[in-house]
C-alpha cells in the first residue's frame, strides 16, 4: 500500500505509475493550469493527468517546463477525444497533444470514452505508438467490463490502465475485481464526486475520528482499495492537503462504512450511453 506521495504501482508492462496525482479537468488554460501544475510538482506530485478535450495541454506543458523537475521524473497522461477516434485520426491527435504539451513522449495515453464502433481502430493506433516508443504505457478510460472484453479479443497488447468515475457513491466493485484479475490498473477520476461527498455525514464522522478532512478520508479510501487517484485542485493549500494522506490508515470498519455509501450514482455520463463528440 502507498506509504508516501512517491510510491508507485507497477503496471503489467513494468512501468511505474504513481498512486497519487493531479487531475486538471475543468482547470482553465493559461495561468490557472500553469500555476496548478507547478504547485503540485513543487509539493512532491509527479503524476499529471490531462486530455485533449480539457483544452489545457499547452498550459500543462508550460507548468512542467517551469517546474524545473526533470521530465523523466514525471508521469504525464493525456487522452484521445471521441471525435478523433479511428486509426489515422488518433495518430494525428497524439501528435497534436504531444506538440501542445511540448514533450517528446507520453507516459500514458488513454482512449477517453469507448463510443460504439471505433475503439478497436483507435487501440491499433495506440499499440503502434507504444511499439514505436512514443508512449510508455497505453490504456482506456470509462470502459465497462464488456468494452474491455470486446477490446481484448482483438488486441495485441492488453490495456495497462482503465480510468473511470470512482468514488464512495459509485464503487464499481465488479469492474474493480475484473480489472484486478486481468492486471489492468483502475484509476479514479472525480474521486470526490466533484465535491458532493464532502458533506456526507458518514465521511465526516470518519474524518473527525482520524483528525483528517473528508477529502483526505475519501482519497485514502481510494488507495486502500488499490485504486490510483488524481484529485483536481487549483489552490496550492488544497493541493498540499489532498496529498497529506500517508500518515493514517482507515480501519476495516471505516472501509466498510464508506463502501456502504455506494448508490451506483454517477456525476458523469454512463459510458454505455455517452456519444458526445463521436463521428458516427
Amino acid at each position: 500500500m502507498a506509504q508516501s506521495l512517491n510510491d508507485t504501482t507497477t503496471l503489467h508492462n513494468g512501468v511505474k505509475l504513481p498512486w497519487f496525482g493531479l487531475g486538471v479537468f475543468k482547470v482553465k488554460e493559461g495561468s490557472e493550469v500553469v500555476e496548478s501544475v507547478k504547485a503540485a510538482i513543487k509539493n512532491g506530485y509527479r503524476s499529471i493527468d490531462t486530455a485533449a478535450v480539457y483544452k489545457n495541454e499547452e498550459g500543462v506543458g508550460q507548468g512542467i517546463k517551469e517546474s524545473g523537475v526533470p521530465r523523466e521524473e514525471l508521469f504525464i497522461t493525456s487522452k484521445v477525444w471521441n471525435a478523433d477516434q479511428g486509426y489515422e485520426s488518433t495518430l494525428q491527435a497524439f501528435e497534436t497533444s504531444l506538440n501542445k504539451l511540448g514533450l517528446d513522449y507520453l507516459d500514458l495515453y488513454l482512449i477517453h470514452w469507448p463510443g460504439k464502433n471505433k475503439y478497436k481502430e483507435t487501440w491499433k493506433a495506440l499499440e503502434k505508438l507504444y511499439k514505436d516508443g512514443r508512449i510508455r504505457s497505453i490504456g482506456v478510460s470509462n470502459f465497462n467490463i464488456h468494452h474491455l472484453e470486446d477490446l481484448m479479443k482483438d488486441a495485441e497488447i492488453k490495456p495497462m490502465v482503465n480510468q473511470v468515475e470512482y468514488h464512495p457513491n459509485l464503487t464499481q466493485k465488479d469492474l474493480l475485481a475484473f480489472c484486478q484479475k486481468e492486471g489492468i490498473q483502475l484509476e479514479a477520476w472525480s474521486p470526490l464526486k466533484q465535491g458532493e461527498l464532502l458533506n456526507d455525514p458518514t465521511i465526516n464522522e470518519i474524518a473527525e475520528k482520524h483528525g483528517k478532512t473528508p477529502a483526505q478520508v475519501i482519497l485514502r479510501w481510494d488507495l486502500q482499495t488499490k485504486v490510483v487517484t488524481i484529485p483536481k485542485s487549483i489552490k496550492e493549500q488544497r493541493i498540499i492537503e489532498n496529498a497529506n494522506i500517508f500518515d493514517f490508515v482507515l480501519t476495516e470498519e471505516d472501509m466498510g462504512k464508506i463502501d456502504g455509501l455506494n448508490k451506483d450514482e454517477r456525476v458523469g455520463p454512463d459510458p454505455d450511453e455517452f456519444e458526445a463528440g463521436f463521428n458516427e
